[in-house]
């Protein structure tokens, strides 16, 4: 079984517990990274948020929104999703479908 190269970037993003963090963070709402540095209390400095904030958008995970000289950073759920119902195709395929089948969609 090949795995899709989008998974696997997927997955490497959310394995690292800072990126969560952020992630939680951005989820509904746009956040620059000077924002996400502050609701972060100090713990990650501001190039390191940088540096998260960059591997996910890579991987499709944020959405970015430049202002002037500023960047705003949001959650994109759409992508989220889909790598998530990916997985579950992939690893969970019995699940998949049911799940599928409670909200309406086909897998």
């Amino acid at each position: 079984m090949s795995i899709d190269s989008t998974v696997i970037t997927f997955a490497k993003a959310i394995a690292d517990e800072t990126r969560q963090e952020i992630m939680k963070l951005l989820c509904c709402e746009w956040m620059s990274v000077n924002d996400v540095v502050d609701a972060l209390h100090g713990r990650v400095n501001q190039p390191t948020v940088s540096h998260h904030l960059k591997l996910l958008a890579d991987a499709g995970l944020v959405a970015v929104r430049q202002e002037g000289r500023q960047r705003f950073y949001t959650l994109n759920q759409e992508h989220f999703t889909v790598c998530c119902g990916t997985l579950m195709r992939n690893f969970a395929p019995d699940f998949a479908l049911v799940a599928a089948e409670e909200i309406g969609i086909e897998c």
